[in-house]
């Protein structure tokens, strides 16, 4: 049986993608190529490695063994690598880092500033939805992750990173606008935008409303800060939102805070990684970069 590295990476960037074009774009190889290569694969080991359920591609249990081989590989590829570049400092490395939408107001800068001081230094980032973040946290794909409310069934090692107030926005031209020290009870005829469920400003903001005693009115979920915004300032409903997400004038444009009691809710950010694995020096001096900030 011969199986090669590039093929190995083929199979697990299908498990992630669940399409060969995507598999292939994401191996910077054509789709033609990609399929000669699983050809090969299947020939090789005598069995498929995908099947398609529907309309789905899924891997199969041979599929699903060699993408956890694959991913064992690349963890002590990985490992190889940070234990290379610990012997030559931060003049060289590399940096994976996952953050949750909310988080791309401020890291991406402090990333910036980061990248100056260490110009050699290769640097990744992923900005997704929590669920996303916490899927590639459960894989190890990544040295860092920035997220609101760590997963607790997972070893992780965490610290607080900065405090995340949540706040409530409406159209400018709403008629609360102007009042001060809301009663959280006169939005009760209010319709919400609120970000999608399984979000970390959803589960803070159900977690305060249930705490309050209070259900609103949902009128929609969305998947993004700058749709609700935009739901918010064309008229559709109040929202909440982190306040970070209105740092510019722009980001004001049509929308306004409401002076609700109880509000801002104060909810964190937090710097994660998992316990059982090291961090290279690109990664501990960038949390520690994060944390000085």
């Amino acid at each position: 049986m011969h199986i090669t590295l590039r093929q190995l990476r083929l199979v697990l960037a299908l498990s992630e993608t669940g399409s060969i074009t995507a598999a292939a774009r994401s191996q910077h190889i054509t789709q033609p190529t990609a399929s000669t290569q699983l050809q090969q694969l299947v020939r090789s080991i005598g069995m498929p490695v995908h099947e398609t359920v529907g309309r789905r591609l899924q891997l199969t249990e041979a599929g699903r063994a060699l993408a956890d081989s694959s991913r064992s590989i690349e963890h002590e590829y990985q490992s190889l690598r940070q234990r290379l570049d610990a012997l030559k400092g931060l003049e060289r490395g590399t940096l994976n880092i996952a953050v949750v939408s909310t988080a791309k107001y401020f890291v991406p800068r402090l990333l910036g500033e980061f990248c100056k001081l260490h110009p050699g230094i290769d640097v990744a980032l992923e900005i997704l939805n929590r669920d996303r973040v916490i899927e590639r946290l459960e894989q190890r794909m990544d040295d860092l992750y920035v997220m609101s409310l760590p997963p607790t069934h997972l070893d992780l090692t965490v610290a607080v990173l900065r405090d995340n107030p949540l706040v409530v926005i409406a159209p400018a031209r709403h008629p609360l606008t102007r009042t001060k020290n809301i009663a959280l009870e006169r939005l009760a005829a209010e319709r919400f935008i609120l970000r999608e469920q399984g979000s970390g400003t959803r589960m803070a903001t159900d977690k305060h409303l249930r705490k309050s005693r209070f259900t609103p009115l949902v009128r929609m979920e969305l998947g993004s800060n700058e749709a609700l915004k935009e739901a918010v300032a064309g008229g559709l409903g109040v929202g909440v939102l982190s306040a970070h997400a209105l740092a510019t004038k722009a980001h004001m444009a049509g929308i306004k805070i409401l002076d609700v009691k109880g509000f801002p809710i104060q909810a964190r950010w937090y710097v994660v990684s998992p316990a059982a694995r090291s961090l290279s020096p690109a990664a501990t001096a960038f949390r520690s970069h994060l944390l000085e900030a």
